[in-house]
């Protein structure tokens, strides 16, 4: 609410293990020389397959309590300063440049390959609904608007967001809401974090995704969306009568003839994971005055930016001297940028467990130069959904590495419905062979030219 401090800290607002929160401390250590190894987040939401209905709601409970804040405290939160939260986490020194956006493990590499900070343009809250259900949208989002209407009576500058996604959050979605906060404006923390520390004409690269969802926005700055592109799932799925919805729905504790989504606009709008225009408007006007270049990459998908980023960072390796011929995937939260940067890996990353992200992975593997080897680390989704990848088709996309084929068996052991921390992912690369020195940073204008030619054909805008 107020500069002063009142009102829950960042720490405690950013929902844990939300992808944003993961991103901005890997990339904050990496610029360190740190790993992540001490990185962990929540246990898994999942519904506990065989566990009796009172332990498995118990269960969900305690994790509520963990991860969620109440209704109140919510009403504290002051996203100022969140925003100086986020900030804080960088070493106190100059940069030659700066990204900001949407949240993307790709942006991060590219952020620590040209040694600088990544910020989010928003951040995600979780939020108690204590007689909530998984099956009652309509429900939820009457709670959602009041929580984000007293939430705005100290933030007049952000746009909150709600997503009811029983897809990807499993029953957590009938004890919890989930809102995504937007900087309509950029933020105070940011504007003074970037004059301070900015290197005289440092470019600030603006990272944007570009992907719709049907929404439902009444005004007041609060806006309504069933389902996300991040479960796997097409709008169409989340309709009552949509198989994909009854299995998750059954799957989560509800029943989906419950099931009553209010009506949505047919024209879509940016998912949870866009930027504001208000924000990009407002980084414009900033760079303007002080003298930076602003430059916009656009992104119609996650994999579209994750495969222009791996190319280049093959041949960002392979200019310093590297064979740039050893790959991992990540998947969610489990990267570990330095690692990637100490072993002289190229990285590419799935937004999560999706098969048709993991399809998308194997295509861009199929046109590319063979690795000699392949690493791959799948992050459990927690929750069953027919739209994730099965271990077969994960097993697919290691069969590309010519040598070495590796799936890293925790994260395997229970997929999909267990939870492995973000530091198994420093557990497996730390086991990869040092490829010092680490190479000197990418220029700006290098990394617009390999972006450009890495990923116009595929529809990424680079400007």
């Amino acid at each position: 609410m107020t500069a002063d401090g009142a009102g829950p800290a960042g720490e405690r607002v950013v929902t844990s293990g939300s992808t944003a929160r993961v991103l901005v401390a890997a990339a904050a250590r990496a610029l360190r020389g740190v790993d992540c190894a001490d990185l962990s987040h929540p246990p898994t939401l999942a519904r506990f397959p065989g566990a009796p209905e009172a332990v498995r709601r118990a269960a969900v409970a305690r994790t509520v309590g963990r991860v969620a804040l109440s209704v109140d405290q919510a009403a504290e939160v002051d996203a100022e300063r969140v925003a100086r939260w986020f900030v804080d986490q960088y070493p106190r020194r100059r940069y030659p440049g700066a990204v900001l956006g949407s949240a993307h493990g790709a942006a991060v590499h590219l952020a620590v390959a040209l040694g600088v900070p990544w910020l989010p343009a928003g951040f995600e809250m979780t939020v108690r609904w204590t007689d909530g259900a998984v099956d009652h949208p309509r429900a939820a989002r009457e709670h959602g608007a009041n929580l984000a209407g007293r939430l705005q009576r100290g933030n007049a500058d952000v746009h909150v967001r709600q997503v009811h996604c029983p897809a990807s959050r499993g029953a957590l979605a009938g004890e919890t809401v989930t809102l995504a906060v937007r900087w309509q404006r950029l933020p105070c923390a940011y504007a003074r974090f970037l004059a301070a520390r900015l290197e005289p004409d440092a470019p600030v690269l603006l990272l944007r995704d570009a992907r719709t969802w049907p929404v439902r926005d009444d005004g007041g700055g609060h806006s309504f969306q069933v389902g996300c592109p991040a479960s796997g799932l097409d709008p169409v799925d989340f309709h009552a009568d949509s198989p994909a919805l009854r299995q998750v729905i059954r799957s989560a504790g509800g029943d989906c003839s419950h099931w009553d989504p209010p009506d949505v606009s047919s024209a879509r709008a940016l998912a949870e994971n866009g930027v504001e225009a208000g924000f990009e408007l407002g980084a414009r006007e900033w760079t303007g005055r002080r003298g930076h270049p602003l430059h916009r990459v656009v992104f119609p998908q996650p994999e579209v930016l994750s495969a222009a980023t791996a190319d280049l960072y093959r041949g960002w390796l392979r200019s310093a001297g590297k064979t740039g011929d050893r790959l991992v995937v990540e998947c969610g939260r489990l990267l570990d940028p330095w690692q990637v940067v100490r072993a002289g890996l190229v990285p590419y990353w799935c937004e999560n467990a999706a098969r048709r992200g993991v399809s998308a992975a194997e295509w861009w593997l199929a046109g590319s130069e063979p690795f000699t080897s392949v690493d791959v680390l799948p992050e459990p989704p927690g929750v069953p959904s027919p739209a994730w990848a099965g271990l077969p088709q994960w097993l697919a996309v290691a069969a590309f590495g010519r040598r070495r084929r590796a799936l890293d068996r925790t994260a395997a052991r229970g997929y999909p419905v267990t939870s492995v921390p973000t530091r198994r992912a420093t557990e497996v690369l730390r086991n990869q062979p040092y490829d010092l020195p680490v190479p000197p940073p990418l220029a700006v204008d290098a990394a617009l030219a390999a972006l450009r030619a890495n990923g116009t054909a595929q529809g990424l805008l680079v400007g």
